[in-house]
């Protein structure tokens, strides 16, 4: 079967890519979907998420008459569009959700990593260092408070930034689709090895249902990218491409405001808080890619 992603079938991309850039949106308020309850979505809605994640992979939802900070409202959602298999890393809540909020202790667990403090956050998808059996497929982010300042969210599908890098250069592509193109060092810990070294490619193929994945991270430090000349070529390029995208898109969400995506690329600008207003988002990562298909809430047979 025919693949865009097969680097020698350009027919198919040059197909597949024309289509995905015309339905690319140019407004971000193009993904915003109102909601009247994301516990339980109406055919309409249903349809109208669907519509936007086929444009650009995402698509924010938008329940500001509820209650923010109701944890069931990202979760519930997402379960009735496929995301069941939450990653549950050792920061989340006992409910597999992520309270992303600046920890109090800066000499906590949690203030050891930028997400929990009002520091930007470069482009990355997320899970880029886990194992690739394990890789995130799909992302929730929860709006239940706002910074008092700042806290924007800039968003590019990864299937675009592959398409820029692609149109440059199919040589960066192949590169980065090396299986020991990017690697994360070991991360160490009081009890020396807390997560194992761990290589693998930015671009890959499911070779079940052929959709791109992307695990990448324009972070420096802790981070070894393969030194041959094309890869270092291709890493600078990409940095380049999400520098300056004319496809970025950017958000800032309020409460009851939330995004649902499959694991595009995004970052975060630096905020600010105050005693009212303390930014707190609920972060949910998920092994599922999103689905439209489901009759209900149940699993997927």
């Amino acid at each position: 079967m025919a693949s865009p992603f097969d680097l020698a079938d350009t027919t198919a991309y040059r197909v597949w890519r024309d289509a995905r850039l015309a339905a690319y949106p140019r407004s971000v308020e193009d993904l915003f979907v109102p909601v009247a309850d994301p516990r339980a979505l109406s055919p309409a809605e249903r349809q109208a998420l669907a519509a936007a994640v086929a444009r650009a992979n995402m698509v924010f939802y938008a329940a500001p008459h509820l209650p923010a900070a109701d944890k069931s409202l990202p979760k519930k959602l997402g379960e009735q569009l496929g995301l069941f298999r939450l990653e549950g890393n050792y920061l989340a809540d006992e409910d597999g959700l992520s309270s992303i909020t600046p920890s109090a202790d800066e000499t906590s667990a949690r203030g050891d990593y930028i997400p929990y403090t009002h520091k930007p956050i470069n482009w990355h998808t997320d899970g880029y260092y886990n194992a690739l059996d394990k890789r995130i497929l799909g992302m929730s982010l929860h709006c239940a408070q706002d910074a008092e300042d700042g806290g924007e969210n800039a968003l590019l599908d990864h299937e675009i930034a592959y398409i820029q890098l692609r149109d440059t250069h199919p040589d960066y592509v192949a590169a980065l689709m090396q299986p020991d193109a990017m690697t994360i060092p070991a991360r160490m810990d009081d009890d020396n090895i807390a997560r194992a070294e761990q290589s693998g490619p930015v671009f890959s193929i499911d070779p079940a249902a052929g959709f791109l994945h992307m695990r990448y991270t324009a972070r420096t430090r802790s981070i070894v990218w393969k030194a041959d000349t094309t890869t270092q070529a291709a890493v600078k390029t990409l940095t380049e491409i999400l520098a300056d995208s004319e496809y970025t898109l950017s958000a800032r969400m309020t409460p009851g405001v939330g995004l649902i995506c499959n694991n595009v690329l995004h970052t975060r600008s630096a905020f600010s808080d105050s005693p009212g207003k303390r930014r707190l988002l609920y972060r949910g990562r998920y092994y599922d890619r999103l689905r439209f298909d489901l009759a209900s809430s149940a699993h997927p047979a």
